[in-house]
């Protein structure tokens, strides 16, 4: 099972290169995550039209979105447990990975998890923590991660590096 995890995409409307971004990167995932910070209602419906799609609030969210969606999630897919959060903290947010698989010590396998904008993927005894970067539109480097459950419930990983237009979203390079 391939699950594409996303977050910190910080936007308010739904664009071209988003969706561009949608068709090549997202859609042929059997799983969409979304950590937070989508900012807007409407990338959030938008996204929601994956058959398989999870999100939780982050801290730049509006007022609505932030009503809609709860803080934490938990799902249990083909025998994996998940807690998606988006993160917390101010300043340089070194050592939250490891803040975050203490807090869920014994209660997930994977945790995934965002507001960094940095992508991560790291182990914690027996549990893993994935953060996919942020897919923003314009930022610097806009980045996604792909996490494959093997038929074992092991765990793969692969960060994704996005391009920034539409053209070379397309093209599947930079």
């Amino acid at each position: 099972m391939k699950l594409a995890i996303i977050s910190d995409t910080h936007a308010y409307d739904v664009t071209p290169w988003m969706e561009a971004v949608y068709e090549r990167y997202l859609a042929p995932a059997d799983v969409l995550l979304h950590c937070g910070d989508f900012a807007s209602m409407s990338v959030w419906a938008w996204l929601a039209q994956h058959p398989a799609f999870h999100a939780v609030a982050g801290n730049m969210d509006d007022y609505s979105l932030s009503q809609e969606l709860d803080v934490r999630r938990s799902l249990r897919l083909t025998g994996v447990e998940i807690t998606m959060v988006h993160g917390f903290g101010y300043g340089p947010r070194v050592g939250l990975s490891a803040s975050l698989a203490r807090a869920f010590d014994g209660q997930a396998d994977l945790v995934c998890f965002g507001h960094t904008h940095q992508p991560e993927w790291a182990r914690y005894g027996a549990m893993r923590v994935v953060n996919p970067g942020s897919l923003r539109e314009g930022g610097a480097d806009p980045t996604l991660a792909y996490v494959t459950i093997g038929p074992d419930g092991d765990l793969t990983h692969e960060s994704v590096s996005v391009p920034g237009t539409v053209e070379a979203v397309r093209r599947g390079g930079a």
